[in-house]
């Protein structure tokens, strides 16, 4: 393990992939933001990019929580893969005969570090012309959808108040129509007694 690189990092051992296969992954993001290291990852096909993503993940929160340093300041400072304990396994052969089949392991290292000021007034500049830090744009975004979720739940709360004005004013118009049909019987009862009167 290399003790020459100033930095936070993060160790994966024993991983299941070959080192050349993780080696190809780590020369796309070495030397880049960690927030441009995660969009390469996000959307590399190759099945390393997995567990590196995680790793990376890693050592951003050791860096945070140990080294108390801020996310949108660190930078993929160096990351390698080493060669780990390969595994012998056979398969059978024609004739009798076996082949011997290599399963190799790698460990992966990710270190990652603060930038330089100058490197910082650089991505400082790129984050103002785009409109906000990558957590201030998520913070921003959360706060639209919760505001979202509020007018909502109140357009919800209207549309039931409505609902209700529409259920009682049926009511109110029955209560009418029934006064009125009373109303109409009263002169009828009182012309029948009056024919029976003259009778």
């Amino acid at each position: 393990m290399r003790t020459d690189v100033k930095g936070t990092r993060a160790v994966l051992r024993h991983s299941g992939t070959a080192p050349n296969k993780v080696r190809a992954v780590l020369g796309l993001i070495r030397g880049l933001s960690v927030a441009e290291a995660r969009d390469v990852l996000q959307f590399c096909e190759r099945g390393a990019a997995d567990e590196i993503s995680k790793l990376l993940d890693s050592a951003i929160a050791n860096a945070e929580h140990n080294d108390h340093q801020s996310a949108d300041e660190l930078y993929v400072a160096a990351c390698w893969a080493d060669e780990g304990p390969t595994m012998k396994r056979w398969r059978p052969r024609a004739r009798g005969r076996a082949t011997r089949i290599r399963k190799r392991t790698s460990h992966i290292t990710i270190v990652v570090d603060r930038m330089g000021e100058a490197e910082l007034a650089k991505v400082r500049g790129r984050e103002e012309r785009r409109g906000g830090s990558a957590a201030g744009n998520r913070a921003r975004r959360r706060r639209a959808s919760q505001q979202a979720a509020a007018a909502q739940a109140h357009d919800h709360d209207h549309d039931h108040d409505h609902d209700h004005d529409h259920e009682e004013a049926p009511a109110a118009a029955e209560e009418t129509t029934e006064v009125e049909a009373a109303d109409a019987q009263e002169p009828t009862t009182g012309s029948d007694e009056t024919t029976e009167a003259s009778e």
